[in-house]
């Protein structure tokens, strides 16, 4: 196997993770930048997300409708639902991590304070970083590998599919640098 890729995707991960220090502690105004492209850019991935989620809905409601209804079944239905969701989900990733959602350390977090709290949530940030740079890279790859394929049904390329794990990758990324920088956790809050 070759590791270069994942020796690449740790070196950026913590080299991001040392500038997300960086921005945090002097930088006011990159700060604010990061935050603000955050804000479009997560909103987008949201607002996608849930367009994605409506078409698999729409989508699989007329499956139904049409298998039993009328008895002709829709052939481009099940590949159209399967895809929209596989884009909610990588899409949503962002949100999720935007929000502190996904990947979470809250006791630790919660017990903890001052270098101790920082140096976790720079560890948090290094994984998902490098968790989204694997992603990125090898969905990548695969949806170069796959690009002459064609979905059953849908008859578009099979890298539409696959576009979706680097595309909500590269927003999951801004996601976890965002909620470092500005840390949101509600669920903090109201855990028992």
């Amino acid at each position: 196997m070759n590791f270069v890729p994942l020796a690449t995707i740790a070196a950026a991960s913590l080299l991001a993770t040392l500038v997300a220090l960086w921005i945090a502690a002097r930088a006011a105004p990159l700060r604010r930048a990061v935050l603000a492209a955050d804000r479009a850019l997560t909103g987008l991935a949201a607002a996608l997300a849930c367009l994605a989620l409506a078409v698999a809905a729409v989508a699989g409601l007329w499956q139904v409708f049409s298998r039993f209804a009328t008895e002709t079944p829709a052939v481009w239905s099940e590949a159209l639902v399967r895809t929209a969701l596989i884009w909610m989900a990588l899409l949503g990733l962002a949100v999720a991590l935007r929000m502190g959602a996904l990947v979470s350390i809250d006791v630790a977090h919660r017990y903890s304070a001052g270098a101790i709290q920082r140096a976790l949530e720079a560890a948090s940030l290094a994984t998902s970083l490098s968790l989204m740079g694997v992603l990125f890279w090898f969905g990548w790859g695969m949806a170069q590998r796959v690009k002459f394929q064609e979905m059953a049904g849908l008859e578009v390329s099979m890298s539409w599919g696959y576009a979706a794990i680097p595309i909500g990758a590269l927003f999951a990324m801004l996601g976890a640098f965002a909620h470092f920088l500005d840390r949101r956790s509600a669920e903090l809050e109201v855990a028992i």
